[in-house]
């Protein structure tokens, strides 16, 4: 066995924990993401952690470390880690970049060809009971032709793209961070201004982190910019989209429906402003995790770790 001591507090693929186990002192709860204490203390000899979006990886957390040499984050958003320290501790931070791409695409491009046909795929307990709806049901639209307006173009957002354009929607995107001859923008339609975007798509997705910047990105005035029966989905950062702003806009008719799947406060408090509203699909920040990609960015990070490790 290698010398070097893993420590992972969130859900791992147990393949990927298994390649590890066989090469390195392994200790793999889940659960210690809510157990800070533990997990401070297990982190004292520790030469790696991995997580995903839950465990705080901060000064309070590493505070008893002695040796720790990476961490690897099991998706792609870094919100929950402090860079700054981490760097200035001599920790290395591997993201999964592009391990989970295809899963939000699809999450985005299936959740804005249900929102685009209205209340079709929610007749089931109508139908069921012998009702026939369909004059009320008819009027759900297409995607194929809608413009599809991506709030930031990296890995995430360009698959996005390119899966948005196979079902025959055009696209286009703001992403101040890409200069306007980059690869990213073929096919797609650069907009400099984001206001622009907003009153152009159809359907916007968002794929940006959150920080300062970003906070609030999409607010009152911004959802108001968007034509009537568009649809919004939030697959980035709780906080990039602004949730009163948008829930009023739902109540109010302003949007025709909204996915989100991520939030300032996770899991969402029992009287959370989306409570009680029909024409909103919410999930628990599940839009890159499928069977499919926990084993893709399992296997990136025990892959990273360990060439970290040996080197």
């Amino acid at each position: 066995m290698t010398s070097g001591k893993i420590v992972i507090s969130e859900f791992m693929d147990e393949g990927a924990v298994q390649r590890l186990a066989a090469a390195f002192e392994t200790t793999y709860r889940p659960g210690l993401c809510e157990q800070p204490d533990e997990l401070a203390a297990l982190l004292a000899d520790a030469d790696a952690l991995i997580v995903r979006n839950r465990t705080q990886v901060n000064a309070t957390l590493l505070a008893r470390q002695t040796r720790l040499k990476a961490v690897g984050r099991l998706g792609v958003g870094l919100e929950n880690i402090d860079l700054a320290y981490c760097r200035a501790q001599g920790v290395d931070v591997f993201p999964a970049i592009g391990a989970n791409a295809g899963a939000v695409a699809e999450y985005v491009v299936c959740t804005a060809m249900m929102l685009l046909r209205g209340d079709a795929y929610l007749a089931t307990g109508e139908v069921a009971a012998g009702a026939w709806p369909r004059p009320r049901l008819v009027a759900g639209r297409e995607i194929a032709g809608k413009m599809l307006g991506i709030v930031g173009l990296g890995s995430v957002g360009r698959a996005t793209a390119a899966l948005a354009r196979a079902v025959g929607m055009r696209v286009c995107a703001h992403d101040p961070a890409l200069d306007a001859g980059h690869d990213a923008w073929r096919d797609v339609v650069r907009h400099a201004d984001l206001d622009a975007l907003m009153r152009a798509s159809d359907a916007v997705s968002v794929h940006v982190p959150l920080v300062d910047a970003t906070r609030d990105l999409i607010d009152a005035r911004r959802i108001a910019l968007m034509p009537p029966g568009a649809v919004l989905i939030n697959v980035a950062r709780g906080g990039v989209v602004n949730e009163a702003a948008l829930a009023d806009a739902l109540r109010r008719g302003g949007l025709a429906g909204a996915a989100v799947d991520v939030f300032e406060n996770e899991p969402l408090p029992a009287d959370s402003v989306f409570a009680g509203i029909p024409n909103l699909i919410l999930t628990p920040h599940i839009a890159g995790v499928t069977a499919e990609s926990n084993v893709r960015v399992s296997y990136a990070i025990a892959d990273a770790i360990a060439h970290r490790l040996r080197a």
